[in-house]
């Protein structure tokens, strides 16, 4: 699977963190992001590898810290910020996280280095994004899946993306491969999720929390490859 690059092509992906790890777990699979990078370096020019994700700065431990300190040590370039936790007006602990304009501001500054962008996200209010990188001559492909119920990419950003790249069929190249199968049986449906729509999303409550637990567990005995 070539993903619609080309070897020639000057590339550069652009992770929103929380919504990738929502699709990948709907889909059953997590994302083994050594072999992410390692997959697209096959197909194209790999010029950097965005992260983004909001970290809680106030709390002595983050469980994710694990997970940003490895993709740091290992080919990505981290931008985090912190995370708000607010109460809304039903009394629900919410975590406001949204990384939309710093993703947006480091796509349209590196623009002019790139010929083709990765975006990583479903979320439509990355249409507008997508059309003023086009209108620079640059090609615009998005990784996310409609193989959920409803499907977690927007169907605005999908028809206006050059590219679309369904993520259950990358992840045969990306997926980590330690889950038992009990542990696959047991992960969350879509319907599961609890108030938030990461297609068009401006909060990231419960699973945030998920999120961190998660990568705590699969990250904190990874060994950290320092740069040359």
């Amino acid at each position: 699977m070539n993903f619609g690059l080309y070897k020639e092509e000057r590339v550069a992906l652009f992770i929103d963190g929380a919504n990738l790890y929502s699709a990948a777990r709907t889909l059953g699979f997590d994302i083994d992001y050594k072999k992410l990078l390692e997959e697209f370096r096959k197909h194209c020019q790999l010029v950097r590898a965005f992260y983004y994700t909001a970290l809680f700065e106030e709390q002595e431990y983050s469980p994710i810290r694990p997970l940003v300190d490895w993709l740091d040590y290992n080919g990505y370039t981290l931008v985090t910020k912190p995370a708000k936790e607010f109460t809304d007006s039903q009394g629900r602990r919410k975590v406001k996280g949204n990384m939309d304009i710093e993703l947006a501001i480091d796509v349209l500054e590196m623009a002019e280095h790139l010929d083709h962008i990765v975006l990583f996200s479903g979320d439509g209010d990355f249409r507008r994004l997508a059309e003023a990188v086009q209108r620079r001559g640059r090609r615009v492909s998005v990784v996310s899946t409609i193989k959920t119920s409803p499907p977690m990419i927007a169907d605005e950003l999908r028809r206006q993306c050059d590219n679309f790249i369904e993520l259950s069929a990358l992840s045969t190249a990306v997926a980590r491969n330690f889950h038992d199968a009990q542990r696959n049986t047991n992960r969350p449906r879509r319907d599961d999720f609890r108030q938030t729509d990461f297609r068009d999303s401006e909060t990231v409550d419960e699973e945030y929390d998920e999120f961190e637990e998660e990568y705590e567990d699969e990250y904190e005995d990874e060994p950290l490859v320092e740069r040359a």
